[in-house]
Formats: structure tokens, sequence, C-alpha cells
């Protein structure tokens, strides 16, 4: 070969060489999620980390996730609009935090009475549940995963004791979505607060009480240093669908493969989350009540009842505001009363006969 022909061969190698590393810095993207969870916060914090970091393996870099919790791009409760806009392309949270969007939001994570675990991801695969969401969700530019679920929530922290509907009248309590809705038809006056934030309130008396997830979330908050009663059931929160809404214009612009990869790392987490809520609660209510001598009660009927009506006149509310919340009331319904059956006696009715055997013996 001739120094004229080497010459030419290194330089149509070196502008090979330039031309090929753009090309593929330009594949590759750097997604932001915004979390309305403290940093690294048990279960839901280090939920929203692991799909993240699974969305980053999934797409082998193509997409790269970097986590801010709850303050640290946007304030919690901004977590919607900055991913509607894209300055954030997800966020991880309930959607019952977005109500003030549309009250029909709190169905796709859970509303007071409403869908067990099991019940909440078939209406969402397999009800119509899904197509809802999405409806709703586009009209805001996203578009929404399941991406975790804590299971049945414990009914919250209280200073006093609640023995009838009096105790209620007044009283200053932590809670989102249409739980608190139902609340505040009781005579409570409800209060909204992301997680950050509660234990100070509860500390300095600017609310009396809280409800937030179940005993593993709470003995990781301290409630137990301020409040000693702890009461059961949470009829506000039977299965809360924790969201991954994803912008849609960033998702438009993903390989269907890559599209595929969020969406498996969403779904995985929507199990991981949930079974990891079931193995560590037990434990901690363990912890609560012997290390910590938190009282644990359960709810007077007269009071779960009056939750219940509450609820019910809440829930129908929201059929009202347009056609789209009607058809969403209707399909949740029906979805509630079709599974609720079998529910009753397969779930329902094993539970409740594996407790009776286990206390005969």
């Amino acid at each position: 070969m001739d120094r004229r022909s080497f010459l030419m061969g290194t330089g149509a190698l070196a502008a090979g060489t330039t031309l090929a590393a753009p090309a593929i810095s330009q594949g590759r993207k750097e997604w932001k999620m915004v979390t309305t969870w403290p940093k690294n916060f048990p279960g839901l914090g280090t939920g929203a980390q692991r799909c993240a970091d699974r969305i980053t393996k999934l797409t082998d870099g193509r997409v790269t996730v970097k986590l801010f919790a709850a303050g640290e791009l946007v304030p919690a409760f901004e977590s919607f609009d900055a991913v509607s806009s894209g300055t954030a392309e997800l966020y991880h949270a309930p959607d019952y935090y977005f109500q003030g969007k549309h009250p029909a939001f709190p169905f796709f994570a859970c509303v007071p009475m409403g869908l067990i675990y099991s019940e909440q991801n078939a209406w969402l695969m397999h009800g119509g549940g899904m197509e809802l969401w999405n409806e709703l969700s586009n009209q805001f530019n996203i578009k929404p995963f399941p991406c975790g679920n804590t299971g049945v929530q414990m009914g919250g922290w209280f200073r006093k004791d609640i023995n009838s509907l009096d105790d209620l009248q007044g009283l200053k309590f932590r809670m989102p979505g249409l739980g608190g809705e139902a609340m505040r038809k009781l005579g409570v006056n409800v209060i909204a607060l992301p997680g950050g934030e509660i234990f100070q309130a509860l500390q300095t008396g600017a609310i009396d009480g809280t409800e937030w997830v179940g005993p593993w979330n709470d003995l990781a908050f301290g409630f137990y240093r301020v409040a000693q009663n702890y009461y059961y059931p949470g009829f506000h929160e039977p299965a809360p669908t924790v969201a991954c809404g994803v912008n849609m214009t960033a998702f438009n612009e993903l390989s269907d493969s890559d599209k595929a990869a969020v969406e498996a790392a969403c779904q995985m987490e929507n199990s991981l989350m949930y079974s990891e809520f079931v193995a560590k609660n037990g434990s901690a209510l363990n912890t609560l009540t012997t290390q910590h001598g938190v009282q644990l009660k359960e709810f007077p009927p007269e009071v779960f009842d009056a939750f219940a009506t509450a609820s019910e006149e809440v829930i129908e509310s929201v059929g009202d505001h347009d056609d789209l919340g009607k058809r969403i009331l209707e399909s949740y319904k029906k979805a509630r009363k079709d599974y609720g059956e079998w529910t009753a006696i397969s779930i329902q009715a094993y539970t409740n006969a594996r407790a009776r055997a286990d206390a005969s013996k």
C-alpha cells in the first residue's frame, strides 16, 4: 500500500469513528423520575428506585432513569404536573393524590371500601380498568402503569380512643383521596400531607391523628412516639395501586422493545412491592406492640359502618362529574360485585376457616 492510499484509508477510518460516536449517544435517553416519597423510604421509596434501576437494565442503558425523591426536583404533590409538562419523564405515586385533576383518578389507586389487591389487578388487566385509566391519563399527556401496591392498610394512629362517632367530631386527621372526603362527611377536619411531613405535624399537634400505610412503614416513621392507639381495619385503602406515570411524548419516542421494557419493569414492581409488604408487616406489628407499647384496636362497628355509608356517597358523586367519570364508576362497581362474590367463597372463606382452625389448636 502506498502512502497516499494509507492516509486515505486512515482518514476514512477516523471519519467513520467520529461519525459513529454521536449516533450511539443520540440513541440513549436520560429520564428523570419524581416521587412523592422521602428518599430511600422502605417499600415505597426503595420500590421506586428498583423500578428506575430495572428500566435502565432492561433497556441495556438506552433509557437511564435517575430518581428524585419528594422535594429534590419538585414538591411531592407536583409530580403529576412535572411529568405532564415534560419537566420529568416519570412519576411514582398513587393517583389519588391527583384527584384535583379529575375526581376519578382515585379509582386507579384505591377507593374506600373498594377492591383488594387481587381484585384491583383483575379489574385493571382483565376488566377494562387499564383502558379507562389510559383514557383518563392520556388527556394529561401521561401513560400510566401499575407499579406497586401495599395491600390492605391500617386505619391509622390516634392520640385518643375512638369509641363512637362523637369522638371523630373536629378531629384533625391526615388522609388523602376519597377516604378523606368520606371522613369529612363525618365531621373530621381532613388534612392532606405528603409522607415526609406527617411526623412533625403529629408531633406538634397540627394533626390529631394520621393514616399512612401499615406496620412496616409506620414503624419506620416512628408514629408510635406520638400516638399509641393503632386502629384497624383501614376502610379507606384496601389495596392502593402505586402508579408509574410516563410522559406520553417521551414514551412514544421509544422503540417497541424499550416500551415493552418500561411496562415489564413496572409490572414486576407491582408484584414485588406487594409481596414485600406482606412479608414485613407482621414482624413490624409485633415490634410495635411488644417493644413500643402500641395499643392495637378495632374500630367499633358503629364507626366502621358510618365510614362505609359515607364512602358510598362520596364514590357515587364521581359519576356526576362527566361521562368518563360515570363509565369509570360503573366499571369499578361491576368489578367489585363480580370479583367480590368469588373473593367471599375463596380468599375470605379460606382465611376465616384457617383462623378458626388455628384458634382451636
